[in-house]
């Protein structure tokens, strides 16, 4: 006969009430899906007006379907903005929605919108040029052009850990205020005496915030005019090549065209979830992160960039800051623009294109709740070519994106004001238009002929 201590009683009560809870929490989250779904679609945009505009080659028609089927359907709450290049031609520009749906705003040809951490990706080709210049090598230690680096444990970073989330300074221990924030060297002496967080070098800890401010600081210490990444930006890539792109917007002649965020609805929520269930699992371990995980640091400071309660980034007083982590401004057409030019070889040489082809970690984060490869400030993901192969780009909080990838000569661009669970494939939305985009080639679709034709086309392309 099987004895039972008060203890055992007690912990198989505990498990028990977590099961009931957690019975009881999914049948009330399918119940009130099923209700929330019919009446929340009566007042969602899809009732509005559907605006959509733009052009597409009609190789790719059905991109524009997919991307208009998603305003239809309600996926898309807000506004958005797709661009495509295919061997070196645009054949994908698209935009609909509403830029502010409150203010029956539509989204515009000009119209903007807060990048988030796409934004890396453009920070990441500034640093780029430079290294093509000759002005720095990812190689060398931050400290050789900036020496006030040097010190509690900062010693030996180099910049390509810097870049690549490796420097173990995911997050400040000094308080960011507004004040220091628009004052580089206010920022410069804290992180002065910032110390590494994590051993640096070791592993990737995804720098959310602190990204932005830490490449600002090796560009104005490496470019022979000292300016912030901003102005670099602006002035040796933006204007050059007409790129509607802001890394600090003139709030006075621009804001006018900027969209309004809107943060992920719970019904939202709830129809991905519905959708597919591995949407809870990364919904949960973002709540888990920004609760107890490393992730609450990293997004935590500053304490006035707030994006779960309220939707703080639509301040224009954020808008003007040179943050280069999240707080970028543009649209699809003018990313795609960029690392079309770029993947091109006409803003770095081949050169430096070949430094960039892999990552230099790949492996569990340490700040986020998943695998990460990353290198030179941007995001691998896998490719069909084969193990070692890959797609570079960045992932934006909300399902921004861009990608270029060399092999194809494809560069995808897709910027939205409604915020969305996920990123990348794991983002509905951008996984549907990715997919049809790569379709439209016979490439990265179901079944062995779409492989197949795309291997293909790469013999043909090289030896015929």
């Amino acid at each position: 006969m099987q004895h039972y201590t008060q203890g055992s009683i007690r912990s198989a009560m505990r498990r028990l009430n977590i099961q009931l809870h957690y019975v009881l929490l999914m049948g009330a989250l399918g119940i009130l899906s099923y209700y929330s779904i019919g009446i929340f679609s009566k007042i969602s945009p899809i009732n509005h007006p559907l605006h959509l505009s733009g052009e597409v080659d009609s190789k790719f028609e059905n991109v524009r379907k997919v991307f208009e089927q998603h305003f239809i359907d309600g996926l898309e709450p807000q506004g958005a903005s797709l661009a495509v290049y295919v061997n070196d031609k645009k054949v994908v520009d698209l935009w609909g929605g509403y830029a502010d749906f409150q203010a029956n705003r539509i989204w515009q040809k000009d119209t903007i919108a807060v990048a988030f951490s796409t934004t890396k990706s453009v920070a990441a080709v500034c640093i780029a040029l430079l290294a093509d210049r000759g002005r720095l090598s990812y190689d060398d230690l931050v400290s050789k052009h900036w020496p006030g680096f040097a010190k509690n444990g900062k010693e030996n970073i180099t910049i390509n850990w810097m870049v690549s989330h490796m420097a173990g300074l995911y997050y400040f221990e000094t308080p960011v205020t507004k004040q220091m924030a628009k004052d580089h060297n206010l920022i410069r002496e804290a992180i002065e005496n910032e110390a590494p967080k994590i051993t640096p070098g070791e592993r990737s800890g995804y720098h959310a915030l602190t990204y932005g401010w830490l490449v600002d600081q090796i560009i104005r210490h490496t470019d022979e005019k000292k300016r912030g990444i901003g102005q670099f930006f602006k002035e040796e890539i933006a204007q050059p090549n007409g790129i509607d792109f802001h890394i600090g917007l003139d709030i006075f002649s621009e804001e006018y065209r900027v969209a309004r965020t809107a943060l992920v609805q719970p019904v939202d929520l709830m129809k991905e979830i519905i959708h597919d269930y591995k949407s809870l699992y990364v919904l949960l371990s973002l709540l888990a992160g920004i609760t107890f995980g490393p992730l609450k640091s990293a997004i935590g400071n500053p304490s006035w960039i707030i994006l779960r309660t309220q939707c703080t980034v639509n301040d224009p007083e954020q808008h003007a800051l040179e943050q280069a982590a999240v707080l970028g401004i543009g649209n699809a057409r003018s990313l795609a623009k960029l690392f079309n030019l770029f993947m091109n070889g006409r803003i770095v040489s081949n050169e430096t294109l070949r430094l960039l082809k892999n990552p230099i970690k790949n492996e569990e984060d340490f700040v986020l709740p998943m695998h990460v490869a990353v290198g030179h400030g941007f995001f691998y993901y896998p490719s069909i070519i084969g193990e070692d192969e890959f797609i570079v780009g960045h992932s934006g909080f909300g399902c921004q994106q861009v990608i270029f990838d060399s092999e194809n000569k494809i560069v995808i661009a897709y910027i939205a004001n409604g915020l969305k669970i996920g990123m990348y494939d794991s983002c509905r939305i951008y996984s549907n238009l990715q997919k049809a985009v790569y379709d439209a080639l016979n490439i990265y679709c179901d079944g062995l002929h779409c492989y197949f034709a795309h291997l293909l086309r790469i013999w043909v392309s090289r030896y015929v």
